[in-house]
């Protein structure tokens, strides 16, 4: 039964992300690749597992493309001695994704602080 689970889970997340298992003649890629859909399968039951107590029927993939439209940017602005002041942001949450985080009890980070690059 855990193993049925366990090749569903990486299909599921080998489609999600995308990844697939390209030029594997390479140790070091064949590691990449497998190491990428191990977090992803973490990722997979975590989510799982956050989602059943208060959302039973509510699966890992629907959460993520619920969260897909959250993006992260950074705004640059030129300071008057040439450099770039750099504003990481995430965008604020829609009511939907407010409402969904906080039934699994998670908080989007803080705005992160800004920089300066040359």
């Amino acid at each position: 039964m855990r193993l049925t689970e366990v090749e569903q889970a990486f299909k599921d997340i080998k489609h999600d992300l995308a990844i697939r298992p390209v030029f594997h003649q390479r140790g070091e890629r064949i590691e990449a690749h497998i190491f990428v859909a191990f977090v992803a399968y973490c990722l997979h039951v975590t989510l799982r597992n956050l989602a059943r107590p208060c959302a039973p029927g509510l699966a890992p993939r629907a959460i993520l493309e619920k969260f897909s439209t959250i993006r992260m940017v950074d705004v640059h602005l030129p300071t008057m001695d040439g450099r770039r002041l750099v504003l990481p942001r995430h965008t604020q949450p829609t009511r939907d994704h407010q409402l969904l985080l906080d039934q699994l009890k998670l908080r989007l980070p803080a705005q992160p602080l800004p920089r300066i690059s040359a």
